[in-house]
């Protein structure tokens, strides 16, 4: 029998899509990809693979779950099966390098960035800025690495002193800091590369922004507020061009369910700085507005299962 595979690394952020799964009958299988044996002479099963591995997956003590859920795709796409968040996507989910680049091929601006691998090499390229900037991990997810920095001798005693914190693939981003007419992001949600809604993130007392992860940066990015206001609110009736760039790119990119974050400065100008493509969704703002992510992910996934 066809099902659709769940390929993963985190049950709890996986068990609200299983719970869809259940309601409308759908056949599934857990695949939960730490670790495990794959012979590539044997044929997968037919089905439905859908792939939510995370950039951060290595913070849960699975190291290398990410590199092998990608030969496990490979191995997938080549005998021909419907892949939902391709091999690509997951090149794109943990490198940001790799995002910036596909973003600015699809005419979509991001933040001035410089790659860096070394400690010495970090500050030098620091210099480059007269602003200030913020630091993150190329590999990143659960805000990893972000640092918000307003000179270069602060830069040097994070750097060389004992907080500093090594990205997993060696690769540090130093970033033009993005000053925000208010202190929020906001995020696209897409299903099946369309459109779902837009959530606005509030980044007064951090970039906890994660809706589903106990994360938190505390790296003065923002300002605190003073008034008390959910962190995530479903913005009703959002509309706004890039919407259509971001639906080009992920076409281009073959990615089916994504998140998008984009920040807007005090002149109305609009900067992406991630993709996540293992998304998550706020229960909350989702209970307010009347909408369910992960209702619509089953619902598709269903959708595409019958296709087969």
């Amino acid at each position: 029998m066809k099902k659709i595979y769940i390929i993963h690394e985190n049950n709890e952020w996986t068990a609200p899509l299983k719970g869809k799964l259940e309601e409308l009958n759908l056949p599934y299988e857990d695949w939960f990809l730490d670790k495990g044996v794959l012979d590539l002479s044997e044929e997968p099963p037919e089905g439905v693979f859908y792939n939510r591995m995370s950039a951060s997956s290595h913070t849960r003590d699975h190291r290398f779950a990410a590199e092998y859920t990608g030969t496990l795709l490979a191995w997938l796409e080549r005998y021909g099966r419907k892949v939902i968040n391709t091999g690509r996507a997951l090149q794109l989910e943990i490198s940001k390098v790799a995002q910036y680049t596909a973003l600015n091929a699809q005419g979509i601006r991001t933040p001035q960035t410089i790659v860096a691998v070394g400690k010495e090499e970090i500050v030098e390229a620091a210099k480059k800025f007269d602003r200030p900037f913020i630091t993150k991990h190329n590999r990143g997810g659960k805000g990893l690495g972000v640092q918000l920095f307003q000179n270069i001798e602060a830069l040097k005693a994070y750097v060389n002193g004992p907080g500093f914190d090594e990205p997993i693939d060696g690769i540090t981003l130093i970033q033009e800091y993005i000053q925000p007419e208010e202190p929020f992001i906001t995020r696209c949600e897409f299903i099946g590369r369309k459109f779902l809604y837009a959530v606005r993130v509030d980044t007064s007392q951090g970039f906890q922004l994660c809706p589903a992860d106990a994360c938190q940066i505390g790296d003065a990015f923002c300002p605190v507020g003073e008034i008390e206001k959910p962190k995530f609110q479903i913005i009703e009736g959002f509309a706004n061009p890039i919407l259509e760039k971001y639906e080009r790119f992920l076409e281009a990119n073959k990615i089916h369910i994504a998140g998008i974050e984009f920040i807007m400065d005090r002149n109305g100008e609009i900067f992406t700085y991630d993709v996540n493509t293992n998304t998550n969704y706020n229960s909350d703002a989702e209970a307010i507005a009347g909408l369910s992510g992960m209702g619509a992910i089953a619902k598709y996934l269903g959708e595409e299962l019958q296709k087969l």
